[in-house]
């Protein structure tokens, strides 16, 4: 088998780690809100990927995170008077039957970030006590500049890239564009206690944490959107690596779901939710389209 590696930009010989065993990461989602379609192409590209190794004798690992703290999830509980755990749950199921309905293999595992806190601050210590991180005024900080290999990845320069907009102030940042790991505690807020201070985790942490704690510091395959090649990915590499994990070995990236020439997306407006369309079509048909 030969797969499209982003990290090389070629085509490689696949290879797993262990001889007829295949581990797998895949972001999973931001329950925010309930699943459009462009949110199931992930999940049904590699669902075909992940149905043929098995097909071919490979005995399968496949974990895939649930996000349910961000800054998108906190925005929704606000506007709608309710705790972040009630639209992270609502919505959680709802993507758990949509990918169902459409016949994706179940993950073997699916972590939530709000249950890996612990793996995110031995994380945190391993970047911090190695110099690659720093804590100041409650939030934790990545210093890119101290990983030479930032924008591999995606093929990014980092004397040109924006800041990451991630901080209230970002005047506390050695660099504009280092990201947080972990942001200080707000009113209101969910916060755990950390050694730097209370708060919550920063997004690009958690999958992290949550890939090498049930796939191990080094495994065979990452796999999500192109939308999430950077900043997410470029900077999962680049705080595992640092940390002195070997991590992903094989990245994979499926292309984005379009209508009229724009990426779909909630942002745009021109989302269609999975509920929507099954009321038009039959989900075998869906799931057919979107491979």
């Amino acid at each position: 088998m030969r797969l499209h590696d982003t990290a090389t930009r070629a085509v490689r010989e696949f290879t797993p780690l262990v001889p007829g065993e295949v581990s797998i990461y895949q972001c999973g989602a931001t329950v925010q809100s309930p699943p459009h379609i462009g949110h199931l192409r992930a999940a049904v590209v590699f669902d075909v990927l992940h149905r043929w190794l098995e097909a071919s004798g490979y005995r399968l690992t496949f974990c895939r995170n649930v996000t349910d703290i961000e800054d998108k999830i906190l925005r929704k509980a606000y506007e709608q008077g309710v705790p972040l755990w009630i639209v992270a749950e609502r919505n959680q199921r709802a993507f758990t039957w949509a990918y169902d309905a459409l016949g994706c293999r179940p993950p073997d595992i699916e972590p939530r970030a709000t249950g890996h806190i612990p793996e995110m601050i031995m994380l945190m210590r391993r970047l911090i006590d190695s110099g690659h991180a720093y804590p100041v005024g409650g939030d934790v900080y990545f210093d890119i500049r101290s990983y030479p290999e930032y924008g591999a990845l995606s093929g990014q320069d980092p004397d040109n890239i924006r800041a990451a907009e991630d901080s209230d102030d970002q005047s506390l940042k050695r660099d504009p564009r280092d990201f947080a790991l972990w942001k200080a505690a707000k009113p209101a807020e969910p916060y755990w206690e950390t050694p730097w201070g209370a708060g919550r985790p920063g997004w690009h942490l958690e999958c992290s944490a949550m890939a090498t704690k049930y796939l191990g510091p080094r495994f065979d395959i990452h796999s999500g959107g192109m939308d999430l090649i950077f900043p997410h990915h470029e900077n999962e590499i680049a705080q595992s690596h640092a940390a002195g994990d070997g991590f992903a070995r094989y990245w994979l990236h499926n292309g984005l779901l379009g209508i009229a020439g724009e990426k779909m997306s909630k942002s745009l407006g021109n989302s269609m939710l999975v509920t929507e369309i099954l009321t038009q079509v039959r989900a075998p048909e869906l799931r057919y389209y979107l491979v």
